[in-house]
C-alpha cells in the first residue's frame, strides 16, 4: 500500500486499535518513540495522531500522554454489512462485476463537493452477482483525500464495500432505505424488466468528522432482506 508516512502511522494504528490488539485505555507510545520508530519528524507524527483523535480513536491529554478512546454507548440500529462476506458464509458464490472506475473531481452537486472535500472522488459502478443471477447493482463514490490508497487498490477479488470495510474504520453511518422500481441502465445491467421492484439503500459514512464514502445498491425485491435487531444490547456487541 503506497501512502504517505502520516497516513501509513495512522493506518498501523488504526489496524492495531481496531483489531484489539491495542484495547481502551491502552497507552500509546510517544511521539519520540513513533519519531523513531518510523524515521520521521514531529510534523508527521502530529498530523497523524491529530487524524486518529479526530476519528475518535485516541484520546490526546496534556501531559499524561495519549490513550486508546474508550467506546461511547450508543445504539446502532443498522450496520454496515459486508455483502461479500454475508453471501459466501450461506455457501453461495458470490462475485463483484465492475461496471465502470473513473477518477473524476466532484460535480455541482453539494453533496460530493462535501464529499470530495476539495478532492477527487472515486466512482465505482458495479453488479453483485449471486450464483450466478444478479442481485443487485451499486455505485459508490469514495473521498480520496480520506482513502489515498483507494485509487490503487484491486477490486478483482475484493469488492469495494469489502475492501473499506477492511481498511477504513468508520465511526458514523447514515442509512436511508426506500422501494423503489428498475429503470435504464440499472433495469439493463440486472437483466430485469423496467420498473421491476427494487430495495434501494443510500449509505454515508464518515471518519470522525471526514467523509469516508457514499453508496447506492440497488438489490432485486425478491432476492435480498434486511434484518435489524433492536433492543437495549445485542448479542456479541
Amino acid at each position: 500500500m503506497n501512502l504517505p508516512l502520516h497516513e501509513r502511522i495512522r493506518f498501523d494504528f488504526e489496524t492495531r486499535i481496531l483489531s484489539g490488539e491495542l484495547a481502551p485505555g491502552a497507552r500509546l507510545p510517544t511521539e519520540q518513540e513513533v519519531m523513531v520508530a518510523y524515521d520521521c519528524s514531529r510534523m508527521t507524527v502530529n498530523k497523524a495522531l491529530s487524524a486518529l483523535a479526530q476519528a475518535g480513536l485516541i484520546d490526546r491529554r496534556k501531559r499524561a500522554g495519549t490513550f486508546v478512546a474508550r467506546p461511547k454507548v450508543h445504539s446502532m440500529v443498522l450496520d454496515v454489512p459486508d455483502i461479500a462476506a454475508q453471501i459466501r458464509e450461506r455457501g453461495q458464490d458470490y462475485t463483484f462485476v465492475p461496471l465502470r472506475r473513473r477518477l473524476r473531481p466532484a460535480n455541482s452537486d453539494a453533496e460530493e463537493t462535501l464529499l470530495a472535500s476539495g478532492g477527487q472522488l472515486l466512482q465505482i459502478d458495479g453488479l453483485h452477482v449471486v450464483d450466478g443471477a444478479p442481485l443487485g447493482v451499486e455505485f459508490r463514490l469514495v473521498s480520496t483525500m480520506a482513502v489515498p490508497a483507494i485509487v490503487e487498490a484491486d477490486f478483482a477479488k475484493v469488492p469495494p464495500g469489502s475492501w473499506l470495510l477492511q481498511h477504513v474504520p468508520w465511526t458514523e453511518a447514515e442509512t436511508r432505505i426506500s422501494a423503489v422500481g428498475a429503470w435504464s441502465q440499472d433495469a439493463e445491467a440486472m437483466n430485469v424488466a423496467d420498473g421491476t421492484p427494487c430495495l434501494c439503500i443510500e449509505r454515508r459514512t464518515w471518519r470522525g468528522a471526514e467523509p469516508i464514502t457514499f453508496v447506492r445498491q440497488l438489490f432485486l425485491g425478491d432476492a435480498y432482506d434486511l434484518v435489524a435487531r433492536f433492543g437495549a444490547a445485542a448479542p456479541g456487541r
